[in-house]
């Protein structure tokens, strides 16, 4: 296992864990938004959204990104750069199905329609939205990405001394390690 996927794995929540973490995703445009990390393997990171988002337009025209990963207490940050593209059909309907039913049924219902709503209409929208989430397939606006990473850091902060940061650049198909001030 080479030495900056074992560092993932001890970093990141196994896929089949619930509680994904949050991450932010900035885009060339310069644009960014948090959302939920989806699952990741060694090709890169996965996140799924609406196809008509702006995030969306703005990776169609250069998928270029950042992903940040910080830690709720601020002892650990993990910097993803790298290319976004499709995922694979199978990896964004496997994703869909192990979303919980609050996030299935967002997908359904968080189009631009229902934002221009008062709060009380989309409450309403919320409730009388009848079809069971466990049974949903993914609406035709559901899409996924992979990141495929070209430089990961790792920053981890020390109380007792000065922090730093781990990072791993590929180059020419390997990966190299370096150390950098945090």
């Amino acid at each position: 296992m080479s030495e900056h996927w074992s560092k993932l794995v001890e970093w990141l929540p196994a896929n089949d864990d619930p509680n994904r973490p949050r991450m932010t995703l900035s885009t060339a445009e310069p644009d960014a938004r948090t959302l939920l990390l989806s699952e990741f393997d060694e090709h890169g990171f996965y996140f799924h959204t609406d196809s008509r988002s702006r995030k969306v337009e703005q990776l169609a025209e250069d998928p270029r990104v950042a992903l940040t990963l910080l830690w709720p207490d601020f002892t650990r940050q993990l910097v993803v750069l790298g290319v976004a593209e499709l995922a694979p059909f199978d990896e964004q309907a496997r994703a869909y199905r192990a979303r919980s039913p609050y996030l299935k049924q967002l997908a359904w219902l968080n189009d631009a329609e229902n934002a221009q709503l008062p709060a009380e209409e989309r409450r309403a929208r919320w409730a009388s939205f009848t079809d069971d989430p466990e049974s949903l397939q993914p609406p035709e606006t559901w899409v996924g990405f992979l990141v495929r990473p070209h430089r990961l850091t790792f920053w981890e902060g020390d109380p007792n001394a000065a922090s730093r940061r781990t990072e791993f650049t590929l180059i020419d198909g390997d990966w190299h390690k370096g150390y950098l001030p945090g």
